[in-house]
């Protein structure tokens, strides 16, 4: 296997089974020990491929800036939200 960033999630996956099952043994719940193993399985191994990703450096020549991102709407003036978050009603109530 060439691209170690796949690997990630079965070893997630396997750690968080794992731990499942010692759970699972010490609260006398197999199925439930192994349920949430496997849910922090999955969730060790996302996070696992998510760092591996953040950690790749750019290759040289392939147009990247270095993963900075620059947004603009394309004008001069700034932009501002006059929402006060009021409908302007009297607040009723009364009678």
């Amino acid at each position: 296997m060439s691209d170690k960033k796949a690997a990630f999630l079965p070893i997630g996956i396997g750690l968080g089974i794992s731990i499942g099952v010692a759970l699972g043994l010490a609260l006398d719940n197999l199925a439930l020990g192994i349920g949430l193993g496997v849910a922090i399985g999955a969730g060790l191994g996302t996070a696992g491929l998510a760092a591996g990703q953040a950690k790749a450096k750019p290759k040289k020549g392939d147009g990247s800036d270095g993963g900075t991102m620059v947004i603009a709407d394309g004008g001069d003036k700034p932009h501002h939200s006059h929402d006060s978050g009021s409908d302007g009603g009297d607040g009723g109530g009364g009678d």
